[in-house]
């Protein structure tokens, strides 16, 4: 006999939306991640480019906060990137403490190229599902429940 759960998955309207979030997730690295390393970086490193790019920099804390690259990752792989000549680590002129992260020259004309690259990549993926109205609303959706799991349930 099948064990009975509190939660039935098939008639449970939370639980039907997130298989679909998860595989979608998993469906989107299946197509992103090759690309990027065929462009000769990893994830993290074209996290960090992609966050960089268009800016005159940031301190780490915030690259830490705009990037999905977990803390304990993002010193290796801003090594890496300074030793591909791509970042400059400049101390902060604010607070002697805090490193100013930058793209150099370097990584400012890889950032041109292999950013619009996935972009022009990708994007066929989402037009040929959604609309602009369509991109719009999952994109609210999306940062509402992205919203709710960062303020956490109250008791």
């Amino acid at each position: 006999m099948a064990k009975k759960t509190a939660i039935e998955p098939g008639t449970d309207p939370f639980m039907k939306v997130l298989r679909p979030l998860v595989e979608t997730y998993f469906a989107f690295l299946d197509k992103s991640a090759p690309h990027i390393r065929s462009l000769g970086l990893t994830c993290s490193q074209f996290d960090v480019i992609a966050t960089l790019g268009d800016t005159e920099g940031m301190t780490c804390k915030e690259l830490s906060e705009q990037t999905l690259v977990t803390k304990g990752t993002l010193t290796g792989v801003l090594d890496r990137l300074a030793t591909k000549g791509l970042i400059a680590r400049v101390p902060s002129r604010e607070d002697r403490r805090s490193i100013f992260i930058r793209l150099t020259p370097k990584g400012d004309a890889l950032f041109q190229k292999v950013f619009a690259a996935h972009i022009r990549y990708m994007q066929p993926y989402f037009e040929q599902a959604l609309t602009a109205a369509e991109v719009n609303t999952l994109r609210k959706l999306l940062l509402q429940l992205k919203n709710s799991f960062e303020r956490g349930v109250s008791p």
